[in-house]
């Protein structure tokens, strides 16, 4: 068994209805211009309504030209966290582990442990795909019922964070619409996973948060 020791906070986001989303850009001075740094996490019913789509993005802020040559570190595990009965504590995980080009995957199965110590299930259901290049059609893998991606993507959270500075300051009582985009031509590294709703379970309502993990 792989240990992994958590490395930056959890990003929460509950799946209540169809869609809700965290989003947390470079406030983890520790983690800041690394994998580990989460930007955002989106949980949502796929356009297939029997299943569930769980997408990680990390290392934000990155350029065009950055984007190009950034990659996922192998240090580095993102694991997703799935709460199925509402005792906020995690009764699956998904895990994406990067290796030579390829992002591995490993779940959804129940942890030995939970809380802020990880291991790999090795026996665990294994998946796989080719990370995608910058400026490349995306590379989607179909396995065992579930399908994937890894690689950098544009950044889809929009934020108008001069706005916002006005609105904190009292020099404005509210957004402009629609607003300028902080965010607008920079890039994310981003994991998608799609997979049966069927093989998360639950009564209909699930927690679920993301973490980013680095080797002991």
């Amino acid at each position: 068994m792989k240990k992994s020791k958590i490395l930056v906070a959890t990003v929460f986001a509950a799946i209540i209805g169809l869609i809700t989303i965290a989003a947390d850009h470079i406030d983890a001075p520790a983690t800041s211009g690394t994998n580990a740094d989460i930007t955002d996490f989106y949980a949502f019913q796929g356009e297939n309504t029997s299943n569930l789509v769980f997408v990680a993005n990390v290392q934000g802020l990155l350029s065009p030209s950055a984007s190009a040559t950034a990659s996922f570190d192998e240090n580095v595990m993102v694991e997703i966290n799935i709460d199925t009965n509402d005792d906020k504590i995690e009764d699956l995980v998904i895990q994406a582990i990067p290796r030579d080009g390829t992002m591995y995957f490993f779940g959804p199965f129940a942890p030995s442990s939970t809380g802020l110590n990880s291991s790999v299930n090795e026996l665990a259901t294994k998946s796989e795909v080719a990370i995608t290049a910058y400026g490349t059609n995306a590379t989607v893998a179909n396995t065992n019922g579930m399908k994937f991606f890894a690689g950098p993507r544009d950044d889809p959270f929009f934020m108008d964070f001069a706005q916002y500075g006005a609105i904190i300051n009292g020099n404005a009582s509210s957004f402009n619409s629609p607003g300028a985009d902080t965010f607008a031509g920079t890039n994310v590294l981003s994991i998608v996973v799609e997979v049966p709703k069927s093989q998360i379970g639950g009564s209909g309502t699930i927690n679920t948060w993301v973490t980013t993990n680095a080797k002991q």
